[in-house]
């Protein structure tokens, strides 16, 4: 377990995450101390004012969720919308799989049945 030390609402909280997540859990306590900056702290419990924070995360979540779910009901763009490199990029990658697929192919029908 990795340590480190994030500041969320100007307080220095000391986090416990597994290693190599350090850079991501620092990420989402900015987020968190973003949140947090967004709500009018004075006169309100910490707790209630992390609650508050938590609201308006859960409420950009929700917004990408929904989101998400409008883009995958859209029909793709036809691929002349699609830029040049990008297609180029994309038939490169499909000729590659298509030769693994084939290297694939002949091995199983080169190899010995299993008994």
């Amino acid at each position: 377990m990795s340590n480190i030390e994030l500041t969320i609402g100007g307080r220095p909280q000391r986090i416990a995450c597994a290693p190599g997540q350090e850079g991501h859990i620092r990420k989402l306590g900015l987020l968190i101390d973003e949140a947090l900056s967004q709500v009018a702290i004075s006169g309100q419990s910490e707790a209630r004012a992390f609650l508050y924070a938590s609201l308006i995360l859960a409420d950009q979540v929700q917004e990408l969720h929904k989101r998400l779910a409008e883009a995958e009901t859209q029909p793709a763009p036809p691929a002349a919308d699609m830029p040049p490199q990008l297609e180029a990029e994309i038939a490169e990658a499909l000729e590659k799989l298509a030769q693994r697929l084939e290297s694939a192919a002949s091995h199983l029908e080169e190899a010995e049945p299993i008994a």
